[in-house]
């Protein structure tokens, strides 16, 4: 981005707020943050969401959708052992159009494969072509972001980036959810999804040419051949490595439970100790309170760490990833039957998150990632960080069923101790950000 004339001054935003129209539009990050990272969550959440709730309507088997769709989502475990090529890329804004537009023919085949008769195997075959393209979409995306942004607008935007990431999850699981009901009842479940997806492969065919557009084009922050050995080595050396590396795996303990059992928590029965909503309810809830606040807590969460820079801010959002825990705790004890109170409880819990994880992508960011190979030990933080979501989902069950709901989500409350402790001697940027308006 090129810096502002002396003479545009009169087109700058408000101090921390994006800037508005005219030349200031056009350079702001404003106009390409929401819809790159909208594309990378509409990807992410079609296959980890929406594919899952989609076989349990064709009857497909628990054990079935659990077993493959868990080993497609290792995609975005195991996307550090290519991140070194998509360093080579002599363009990561060419990499990150590519591989939008390779997700809308991929979501294109799957409306196709839903119409044979061997829709299973052939859908799992195209949800695997997904998994792999997203997850390079998300190698060159963030790269994308640290090259065009300095450490200043990273926080402030941060808000903004994770805001449109999950946007996309409550337009598929309050949008697509609800329209996938209302069409299954008057074309089936197989046309019925097989439509879906060809609306979405138009969608996101249509924000990879708006992004080919409008994404910035940074230059490759170095012209070495990158190897993965090379890029392991020096991202171990890193100073306090092993430390960083716990931390983010515990940020995500409480996490990784309290988002896998709570929309459960929400269906479950009431003779069973959930609420008993409808599938349809929690979607709805989900897509207009949850979505909104969602938004909100990312964005102030962003601008408010911007301001006061990450060291002192990590403090603040550790306990604001303990909100959804407490949330539910409360919900469990209370058992409300008013969809109201239930849905300003979620609106508080996805506020306290969102305002929360801008953390955890800030501290990859700014403290794992800078270096020689900054996009490449991005994808090596990032994918500790999906591992250690992995294997709290994964234990998360075992754990609800053992403990039941209240005890469960007292435990998760507990289990948000440690990386907040862990603060003390985590390494943290070496000088926090000064106060001062977020630049335009």
């Amino acid at each position: 981005m090129s810096p502002r004339e002396p003479g545009q001054a009169p087109d700058r935003a408000p101090a921390g707020l994006p800037p508005l129209g005219g030349a200031a539009w056009a350079a702001s990050p404003m106009r390409w943050i929401p819809t790159l990272y909208f594309v990378q969550g509409l990807q992410f959440f079609v296959v980890m969401l929406i594919a899952g709730l989609m076989f349990k309507q064709m009857g497909v088997a628990n054990d079935q959708i659990a077993r493959w769709t868990g080993l497609i989502g290792l995609a975005w475990a195991f996307k550090p052992l290519w991140s070194p090529l998509v360093e080579l890329a002599r363009s990561k804004k060419m990499v990150v159009v590519a591989m939008q537009f390779s997700g809308a023919v991929g979501l294109g085949l799957l409306a196709l494969a839903l119409q044979a008769s061997a829709f299973f195997a052939l859908s799992i075959a195209v949800l695997l072509f997904l998994a792999y393209a997203s997850a390079t979409h998300d190698i060159a995306c963030d790269g994308l972001y640290m090259a065009a942004l300095d450490d200043k607008r990273q926080a402030a935007y941060a808000g903004w980036q994770g805001a449109f990431f999950n946007a996309s999850k409550f337009l598929t699981l309050g949008g697509l959810m609800v329209l996938a009901g209302r069409l299954e009842s008057s074309m089936g479940v197989f046309n019925a999804w097989s439509l879906i997806f060809a609306m979405l492969a138009g969608l996101l065919a249509l924000l990879a040419a708006w992004n080919a557009k409008a994404l910035p084009n940074p230059e490759r922050t170095t012209a070495e051949t990158v190897k993965l050995p090379e890029v392991v080595a020096d991202f171990l050396k890193k100073p306090g490595i092993w430390k960083m590396v716990v931390f983010i795996v515990l940020f995500r303990l409480a996490e990784g439970q309290v988002q896998t059992i709570g929309p459960l928590f929400l269906i479950e029965a009431r003779d069973k100790g959930g609420l008993g909503l409808t599938g349809e309810q929690v979607g709805g809830v989900y897509g207009t309170v949850g979505t909104a606040a969602f938004l909100v807590g990312s964005i102030l969460g962003g601008y408010f760490t911007a301001w006061l820079g990450l060291k002192r801010a990590m403090p603040v959002l550790v306990l604001a990833m303990a909100i959804p825990n407490a949330v539910f705790w409360g919900l469990s004890l209370a058992l409300p039957t008013s969809l109201w109170q239930i849905s300003a409880a979620v609106g508080v819990e996805m506020a306290g998150y969102g305002f929360g994880f801008v953390g955890m992508i800030l501290y990859i960011m700014q403290v794992v990632a800078p270096g020689r190979f900054q996009t490449a030990h991005y994808a090596l933080g990032s994918g500790v960080m999906q591992l250690g979501f992995i294997l709290s989902k994964t234990l998360s069950g075992d754990i609800q069923v053992a403990m039941g709901y209240q005890h469960f989500f007292l435990w998760t409350l507990v289990c948000g101790l440690p990386a907040l402790l862990l603060l003390l001697w985590v390494p943290m940027p070496r000088r926090a950000a000064e106060p001062e308006p977020v630049p335009a």
